[in-house]
């Protein structure tokens, strides 16, 4: 895509490194578990994380990097894999990005143990290195990743959140990884006073990320996800909160009782993604995330001007404005 390859331009050297150091991180002297790390090397994404912790690193230090900045993102992928490897078990999925999942070509058992293998691999990175203020981001992140989680699946029993729930649970489930990216990489280059302001960026641009996501559910465009399927999944999105919270007592029932019993019915579920266009939830939903967008750039604003704050605001109106 050619945002994304704008995005990585002032720091394509250093993802290529990257890619190398993290390769030879996942070397082991078993050998099926080495064919495995092999097999998930080759399937690496748009290295989304990685990006947001040079990037940061960068415009935070004026171009200065470190070697901690490479372990940063290594413990951030590993992380970030394990969780990944141990969604598709629970969810019974046999693809991630147009590949096999581990657990459709190696069954859950082993796709467990290497996800356990993964998490152990990145907490020992920074043990050993002693970088425990980066251990201490992730893990705050993976412990807010699964309340996040959990949240979600107890409040979707009962249909019942509400608008500030459901930003706890997209800031923990969502935004608490791109957080922990942006933070480590100013701690990567020992920016100590920039955590909390690179935190705070990255949390913003979660959560516009995920209202993003959501918007999805409720557009015809051809982006790879069915239209309504979050309707189906009994996922409480913002577009839906605030319809419940602004139409008619006779549609809400109505509209709870299309999700709790009729969620597969493609019609009923086209009626509902109707109703909430009508009542303004997408216009509503989509006015919260450009502010958050704006929120976003004033942070970047106390920087200097730099190719990596550019990057970063190419990422911002990337999150807003991509098709899938």
């Amino acid at each position: 895509m050619k945002i994304i390859s704008q995005i990585k331009q002032p720091i394509l050297e250093e993802l290529e490194l990257f890619e190398s150091k993290f390769k030879d991180s996942l070397k082991t002297k078993v050998s099926l578990l080495d064919s495995i790390m092999n097999y998930i090397a080759r399937r690496k994404g748009k290295q989304m994380r990685p990006m947001f912790v040079f990037l940061v690193a960068k415009m935070v230090s004026e171009g200065k990097f470190t070697e901690k900045v490479y372990r940063g993102a290594s413990v951030v992928e590993l992380i970030h894999t394990a969780t990944l490897i141990h969604d598709d078990v629970v969810d019974d999925s046999n693809m991630r990005r147009g590949f096999f999942s581990l657990n459709a070509l190696w069954k859950n058992k082993i796709s467990v143990l290497v996800g356990d293998f993964m998490l152990s691999k990145g907490l020992l990175l920074s043990i050993d290195n002693e970088d425990f203020d980066i251990l201490k981001l992730i893990s705050v992140a993976v412990r807010e990743m699964s309340e996040g989680e959990l949240l979600q699946i107890e409040k979707a029993r009962r249909l019942d959140i509400t608008e500030d729930i459901y930003f706890d649970i997209i800031r923990k489930k969502t935004a608490t990884l791109i957080s922990a990216c942006c933070a480590i990489g100013a701690a990567g280059v020992n920016e100590t006073s920039e955590i909390e302001n690179m935190s705070e960026f990255g949390t913003l641009l979660g959560i516009a990320f995920q209202m993003k996501d959501d918007l999805f559910d409720y557009s015809d465009d051809k982006i790879g996800k069915p239209t309504g399927i979050d309707i189906k999944e009994q996922k409480m999105t913002l577009p839906l909160i605030y319809t419940l919270n602004n139409c008619s007592e006779k549609n809400k029932k109505w509209i709870i009782n299309s999700i709790k019993r009729y969620n597969t019915n493609k019609k009923r579920v086209k009626e509902v993604v109707e109703l909430v266009h009508k009542t303004g939830g997408i216009a509503y939903t989509e006015k919260l995330m450009k502010q958050y967008q704006q929120k976003a750039f004033l942070l970047l604003d106390k920087y200097p001007e730099s190719e990596y704050k550019s990057s970063l605001k190419l990422m911002v109106n990337y999150v807003i404005d991509r098709k899938m």
